[in-house]
């Protein structure tokens, strides 16, 4: 998943090696006082994790990958 807008990471609510459900909130990224809650796309595991809570984001920066599990794609 990518940042939907340049912004703060405000939360991060997943980790690394975390199973999540699709629609599974997994971080909330803020600009201008408008929050966006980026979703698992797909049932699977946290693979990736590329930002903090805190942290500034581009638009379109990588922020985390979900790799779905064996035998549910």
């Amino acid at each position: 998943m990518t940042s939907p807008m340049p912004g703060t990471v405000l939360v991060v609510k997943a980790e690394p090696g975390q199973v999540v459900a699709a629609g599974a909130p997994l971080l909330v990224v803020e600009a201008m006082k408008m929050e966006h809650t980026i979703t698992a796309p797909v049932d699977g595991v946290v693979t990736e994790l590329n930002v903090r809570a805190g942290q500034q984001v581009a638009l379109d920066e990588p922020l985390a990958l979900v790799t779905p599990e064996e035998g549910t794609a």
